[in-house]
């Protein structure tokens, strides 16, 4: 699963089981609504599905591994008797016991959002699998990461950062394609940090690994737009979409698949004209 091989860009479909989620907390707790969700997000063009038992907002503290498997593996499961096994899936967690258990159950990648700090486990892990992990920036842990972060030069400490996990991966044994990068839009930034971050994403595609970008419903649009309801910034989104399209990101981890997968094959279709 080479993703740089990849040329048209994935729009990975968000699915949080969890009742706490910034936006979405307690709509798919249960398998039913979360298999008919899945389906709604295949029908409307994701090509990854993203199941995460823990919820990773501002100020949100650690779920155990057990409940986080008591969350998942059922709807993982429940997913692979549904749909085709050609559907990629992708385990949200940070804990290597979660993402073993997601493997076993059909998961396919890794979306750690602490990079393998969290658990060291998780980069052996995802070598001795051979499965595709994703490495995001994130400043602190979830509980604290919104208490006034800072950075004297947002872009190249985070450029650093990913730098210094990616060689972690790849001392751990994993192969280079198998490996993602974040700039962590929102974990631990302000406003200012993720507009700069947005503003040079393409600094962040030329690292040569495939960049996943996630903004879609996030607070600091809506302090842009002054609209304080998640589900409102439909529009917000699609449009980082388009803009990282455009810099060359391959993934986009969103809420709102139709929206943003219109927003992204259009962009596409454009920078073919270039």
């Amino acid at each position: 699963m080479d993703f740089n091989e990849r040329q048209k860009p994935l729009i990975m479909g968000i699915l949080n089981v969890t009742p706490d989620s910034f936006s979405d907390g307690g709509q798919y707790v249960r398998t039913d609504a979360a298999v008919r969700q899945v389906g709604r997000m295949l029908a409307e063009g994701a090509d990854i599905i993203d199941i995460g038992g823990e919820s990773t907002r501002p100020g949100s503290g650690p779920i155990s591994s057990e409940e986080q498997v008591r969350r998942v593996i059922p709807i993982i499961l429940a997913i692979r008797k549904q749909f085709t096994n050609d559907r990629l899936i992708s385990i949200d967690t940070t804990l290597s016991p979660v993402a073993e258990a997601a493997l076993d159950a059909g998961a396919n990648l890794i979306n750690d959002v602490s990079a393998g700090q969290d658990d060291p486990d998780i980069l052996a892990l995802a070598a001795k699998r051979s499965v595709p992990i994703i490495l995001m920036h994130r400043l602190g842990t979830s509980l604290t990461m919104q208490d006034n972060p800072h950075y004297d030069k947002v872009v190249s400490e985070i450029l650093d950062f990913l730098q210094s996990r990616v060689s972690a991966a790849l001392a751990a044994g994993i192969h280079k394609e198998n490996i993602l990068i974040d700039p962590g839009i929102g974990f631990g930034k302000r406003r200012q940090d993720n507009l700069d971050l947005l503003a040079n994403l393409d600094k962040f595609v030329e690292l040569g690994f495939p960049v996943l970008l996630g903004t879609s419903r996030k607070r600091f649009m809506g302090a842009i737009c002054n609209v304080a309801e998640p589900s409102e910034l439909v529009t917000a989104t699609a449009v980082t979409t388009a803009l990282g399209v455009m810099a060359g990101v391959k993934l986009f981890r969103v809420h709102d698949v139709k929206e943003n997968r219109q927003a992204a094959d259009v962009a596409w279709a454009i920078k073919q004209s270039l």
